[in-house]
């Protein structure tokens, strides 16, 4: 699997990490002929893995492609407003406030675009229809109707045996021990996983590169204006709603980057506790940068801007450092120009996560995966460490200098709600990862570990993990 297909690896079920195959051999029945697929896994070696118990898992069924639905849903609705408010800024004579709204509808539209056609290859076809709605920006609405199409065509044909298949195998834990585990995925099953995958990318894309700036500037206006008309309350709900569900999948993106060779299923329990994390976490987060902002107004842009071009640049400092070479595994076909092109597309979405939210994951150019597949709690420590101090000066400046902002409210307690909702957050995110996380029996030191050897500069209580021999420990952690 290559480099950039692992930052931006797939979401959901094991089975849709199926997508590249090669073919190895096929059988014949009486019926039809059946076409056998193995997936490549560089990382496995296949002489030991053909000789593990391998349990035969049962067919992946289709299902409907709800995730598809909201993701085209979220993004017409979000572009529809921002037109909409563009619209009366310009009836209103308002220039500035119609330049920002349209630019970062612009922007996250471009790169959505951009990012369906870089996943489905369009370039190398010879799709003119899909090329055509993608430069009219509705690129979205001819994904969507061509995974509704094929969901159809799924229907239609459920029960009858596809002749061309492929054979997945995933690790699961079942009652604390590693099973591999193998299935069958039909061809029109992988295609349709195919569409989950760019529509759970172009989510992303469109929350930390479109909403989150769109709906930090319309709460800017919002409070300087004293206003607040009813469309502009549907575009901030449009985009408020994409930067949750983006920073939701963020996570669940992370853990299946970092246990690629895991088949992973998250229940409800801890789908909600990732939402109030992560909706407490950027609404706090927001709201203290829009007082800040229109404490300071234009005082703020350098702090602001120094804030973004540090997470920017941090990944390409270190990459220079390393002294390594440009990574030339991200796609065959991509140049030199083309891989760094990628590669600054990959930054600017990594430091637009991290200005708002914990990206959950460390970029590192250096590597073949480009990122960190380590659990790394000195990262997410330092990153929450640095943002709690960021959120606290912001906050007490507009505290002792916003008199201006907001007369009719207590600035002290909106001070103080919004830095306890930060902590609350953080709460949140301790808990998922010490009780919640699928795969929290694979951590060699967990949250608690983490907090007594940092309170009390003390070594991490033994756990049951290191008591495993010096080679199976080192190849866990490989894992983790």
């Amino acid at each position: 699997m290559l480099g950039l297909q692992r930052l931006q690896g797939s979401l959901g079920d094991g089975w849709e990490g199926a997508l590249n195959t090669r073919p190895q051999h096929s059988e014949s029945n009486s019926t039809m002929d059946r076409v056998y697929e193995i997936p490549e896994e560089p990382n496995v070696d296949p002489v030991s893995s053909l000789e593990e118990d391998v349990i035969r898992g049962a067919n992946p069924r289709f299902t409907f492609p709800f995730s598809i639905l909201f993701s085209t849903f979220l993004y017409c609705g979000e572009a529809a407003s921002a037109l909409y408010m563009v619209r009366i800024y310009r009836k209103n004579s308002e220039t500035y406030w119609m330049t920002y709204t349209f630019s970062f509808f612009m922007f996250s539209s471009i790169m959505v675009q951009l990012t369906l056609i870089f996943v489905h290859r369009d370039l190398a076809k010879d799709k003119p229809l899909s090329l055509l709605m993608h430069l009219i920006l509705l690129g979205p609405v001819i994904r969507c109707l061509e995974a509704m199409i094929k969901y159809l065509t799924l229907w239609k044909k459920e029960g009858q045996e596809e002749p061309y298949v492929s054979l997945t195998r995933k690790k699961m834990l079942i009652d604390g021990e590693e099973v591999l585990i193998e299935w069958e995925v039909g061809h029109s099953i992988r295609t349709l996983a195919m569409h989950r995958n760019a529509y759970k990318r172009m989510s992303q894309i469109q929350a930390f590169l479109g909403s989150v700036p769109q709906l930090t500037y319309q709460l800017y206006v919002t409070l300087i204006s004293a206003e607040v008309p009813l469309d502009r309350v549907v575009l901030m709900v449009f985009s408020l709603v994409s930067v949750t569900y983006g920073a939701t999948l963020c996570n669940m993106l992370a853990i299946q980057i970092k246990y690629d060779d895991y088949k992973i299923r998250l229940g409800p329990l801890e789908v909600l506790c990732i939402t109030i994390w992560r909706t407490l976490e950027i609404t706090s987060r927001l709201l203290i940068l829009v007082l800040f902002s229109a404490t300071l107004k234009l005082k703020a842009v350098p702090f602001l801007v120094l804030n973004f071009l540090i997470i920017l640049f941090e990944p390409w400092i270190k990459f220079w450092r390393s002294g390594a070479q440009m990574p030339n595994n991200i796609e065959k076909n991509f140049s030199r120009v083309g891989t760094l092109v990628v590669l600054i597309s990959i930054t600017i979405l990594y430091a637009g996560i991290n200005f708002s939210c914990w990206s959950a994951l460390q970029l590192r150019l250096a590597d073949r995966d480009l990122v960190d597949k380590g659990q790394n709690w000195g990262h997410m420590g330092l990153h929450y460490s640095v943002r709690l101090v960021e959120n606290v000066i912001m906050v007490l400046v507009f505290k002792f200098f916003g008199v201006k902002v907001l007369l009719n409210y207590c600035h002290s307690m909106i001070a103080l709600q919004l830095i306890i909702a930060y902590l609350i957050s953080i709460g949140f995110m301790l808990l998922f990862f010490q009780y919640l996380h699928p795969l929290r029996s694979l951590f060699t030191h967990n949250v608690v570990d983490y907090l007594h050897c940092v309170c009390c500069h003390q070594h991490p209580r033994t756990r049951v993990e290191n008591t495993e021999p010096p080679f199976e420990a080192e190849a866990r952690q490989s894992v983790v």
